[in-house]
């Protein structure tokens, strides 16, 4: 069994919502074999309050989350990443930073949770859904034998899952 552990990198626009979501969720369901991070194109500067209340409800940490510019990830001395997932349809057609180390790359969009107009229930409901879809997808990612998948394989199970072709991943 490999020691190694795999550095992700969960992109958005704002850095606010989902994509904080989803690195709190994979850093606690995947602990020992990935550490997640997050970032946006054009971070909001905090995250959404929502965000940190579904996470705590939820049984997942929320303190140390900031909302951070991708190219922070970019930049020499920042974690190489392995895998590259963009959670917003805004970030995945934009033009990325080169990161080094070539990572694997998906796009998991996810409907924003922080658009939804209306009562603090109706939009609770919304960052609920997102965290349930990424958990989702986060288990079925943190469950593939990414050590014994040649790269075809792997992009293929990665991209599968961002279109929720689940059946298929297995």
């Amino acid at each position: 069994m490999s020691d190694r552990i795999y550095n992700v990198l969960f992109l958005c626009t704002g850095n606010s919502a989902r994509s904080i979501l989803a690195e709190a969720i994979l850093n606690k369901d995947g602990q020992g074999k990935f550490k997640a991070f997050s970032a946006g194109s054009h971070p909001k500067g905090k995250v959404n309050p929502f965000a940190l209340r579904v996470l705590e409800r939820a049984d997942y940490p929320t303190e140390g989350f900031r909302s951070k510019s991708w190219t922070e990830f970019a930049d020499p001395g920042a974690p190489v990443m392995d895998f590259v997932f963009t959670v917003c349809d805004g970030a995945a057609g934009e033009a990325c930073p080169v990161w080094p180390g070539q990572p694997m790359t998906a796009h998991w969009g996810i409907e924003d949770p922080a658009a939804v107009q209306g009562t603090d229930i109706d939009k609770e409901r919304a960052f609920v859904t997102a965290l349930r879809y990424l958990k989702n997808r986060i288990n079925l990612f943190t469950a593939l034998p990414i050590a014994k998948l040649d790269s075809v394989a792997l992009g293929s199970r990665l991209r599968d899952i961002g279109r929720g072709n689940l059946a298929e991943t297995g």
